[in-house]
């Protein structure tokens, strides 16, 4: 369950100790920070935050993926499972404030989508939501560029105070064609 995959130009793989220079710099944008909760401002919070990647992957609860475009980490798209075998799932993903408006973020939630899919369904996973804040409106055009319609509003969740969306994927269901950029 750790090989790469491949989305439209993208390389996606399990995270390795040489990115922590990368994750470093991606989280020096404000922007990001402000809708993750892990920190990364330095070597040893970066060890931490690969730390708990790979941990999350060995119990079968997380599994991250460094999104590249070339040599450069231009995102992270990650299956949140929190219970193996269990019929719901969420996606999360950042991406690097030099990589944001090229499409980054809907090709790797494809990719991890039907990755997903294909490795759990059989054992009950039926379906994938992606949440967001009401304030994060990029997060909403993601979501329907990877197929994710709109399903609800949600209240407030600590640690996010306001209001958020879920969209969601359903097994078997066929994204909605992508509209134009």
């Amino acid at each position: 369950m750790t090989a790469a995959l491949r989305a439209d130009g993208l390389l996606l793989r399990p995270f390795e100790d040489a990115d922590a220079p990368a994750l470093i710099e991606a989280y020096r944008d404000a922007t990001l920070r402000r809708f993750t909760r892990t920190p990364v401002g330095d070597a040893e919070e970066a060890a931490h935050w690969l730390r708990l990647q790979e941990e999350g992957r060995a119990a079968g609860t997380r599994y991250s993926f460094a999104v590249l475009d070339g040599a450069e980490l231009v995102a992270n798209v990650a299956l949140k499972y929190p219970v193996p075998g269990g019929e719901t799932a969420e996606v999360g993903y950042w991406t690097a404030a030099p990589a944001r408006g090229r499409g980054v973020a809907p090709r790797a939630v494809e990719a991890l989508t039907a990755w997903a899919f294909a490795t759990f369904a059989e054992g009950g996973l039926r379906r994938i939501d992606l949440l967001h804040q009401v304030d994060n409106p990029a997060s909403c055009r993601v979501a329907e560029k990877a197929g994710y319609p709109f399903v609800e509003l949600l209240p407030p969740f600590p640690p996010f105070p306001l209001d958020g969306h879920r969209h969601s994927r359903k097994w078997l269901d066929e994204p909605e064609p992508r509209r134009s950029e």
